[in-house]
């Protein structure tokens, strides 16, 4: 009697494992999909989109443009922090330029050992010379011009009536120029015209 039991309860476990299997393998049932619920927009709400739409695209052009022209401006701000720093180096180069080619103005009066070392000073002027014109730093004519402020710098004026008044009649000091800006302007005598005290005894010669 025990084994009919034990057998009707393993016939049980058996179904109830066939059942489950069978359950396991079905496909739960698909929810049949959602349609798409049609959204109505006015034409006054059309055209308010219309409007945030084209503003929102001036505000990204403005700040586009914005953020060009900061890059832009730092650049040249670079630039021209770099051109100073440059100027002022080549500036601090000048004075010896000149003292090195005054004193070589006068190497013509001395001994032939000291036009032999004069050669070499002034292959090595040159030389300095030519790096600064590398760089764009070169020298400007003033004789016979006319008087120009952001240029040149008037240590004296002599009353004269063979040039115009405000030309240069001579340069004292050579001025120098890095592209179109002056590093430092030249020292120059300037012409004016004679006073009348002047003129009233150049008649009286005649």
């Amino acid at each position: 009697m025990a084994d009919a039991e034990n057998q009707n309860q393993e016939s049980k476990i058996d179904a109830e494992k066939h059942e489950a299997a069978s359950q396991a393998q079905t496909p739960p049932p698909q929810t049949p999909p959602r349609k798409p619920v049609p959204v109505t927009i006015t034409d006054i709400e059309l055209e308010q989109l219309k409007k945030e739409a084209s503003e929102f695209k001036d505000k990204y052009q403005r700040a586009l443009a914005e953020s060009e022209n900061a890059r832009k401006r730092l650049q040249r701000e670079k630039q021209e922090m770099i051109q100073y720093a440059l100027q002022n180096v080549f500036i601090d180069f000048l004075n010896p330029i000149d003292h090195l080619e005054n004193a070589l103005k006068y190497a013509d009066q001395a001994s032939e050992e000291v036009k032999h070392w004069a050669l070499g000073f002034q292959m090595i002027a040159n030389q300095f010379k030519d790096v600064l014109s590398n760089h764009g730093v070169i020298t400007f004519q003033c004789e016979g011009n006319a008087f120009d402020p952001q240029r040149h710098e008037a240590v004296e004026m002599i009353e004269t009536t063979d040039h115009k008044p405000g030309t240069i009649v001579k340069e004292s000091l050579r001025g120098y120029k890095m592209g179109d800006k002056t590093i430092r302007p030249a020292k120059v005598t300037v012409a004016k015209a004679p006073s009348s005290n002047e003129n009233n005894k150049t008649q009286e010669k005649k």
